[in-house]
């Protein structure tokens, strides 16, 4: 079975290889060090200090775990690649709302660098699957939870 891959902007990859670092660097030891210290307050079975320290050390292992995978399996997206016009991961796109006019930019980056109140939303929401592929001047539908959006695309920029 294949690995899912996770594509991403050569800037989302490299701020990913950043917190990872700064896990393994200065976090892990910190955590470490908690626990060493909880330890010596002595009983281990009522030491919230103890608890709290094991807990903070299990959620950092697993987000250690996540970005090692998401980076292993790491699709480096080249928006240069496609033509000028057509919209794709690593690309900002400017839509216009056919129905309130309400104008809307998004870039498209992969699930692992989305961040929707930085404008950055994942190529697997409803929004960037819809948008994917499409060109400057094209109507689009965009089936959301909310129900349908009438757009049209009027800018596209790396």
């Amino acid at each position: 079975m294949a690995e899912k891959t996770y594509p991403m902007t050569a800037e989302g990859k490299k701020k990913l290889e950043e917190e990872l670092e700064t896990l393994k660097t200065v976090r892990r030891p910190e955590v470490i060090n908690r626990i060493k210290i909880a330890r010596s307050f002595g009983d281990l079975s009522e030491n919230s200090e103890y608890e709290s320290a094991k807990d903070e050390q299990s959620a950092l292992e697993s987000r250690i775990a996540t970005i090692t995978n998401m980076l292993r399996y790491a699709e480096v997206i080249d928006a240069d690649a496609v033509s000028a016009d057509e919209v794709a991961v690593g690309k900002k796109v400017t839509f216009v709302d056919e129905e309130d006019g309400e104008e809307e930019t998004y870039q498209i980056v992969g699930a692992a660098e989305s961040d929707p109140f930085a404008g950055k939303i994942s190529n697997e929401s409803p929004i960037a699957k819809a948008l994917i592929g499409q060109h400057i001047g094209d109507k689009v539908t965009i089936n959301t939870p909310g129900g349908e959006m009438h757009v049209k695309i009027t800018a596209v920029t790396n």
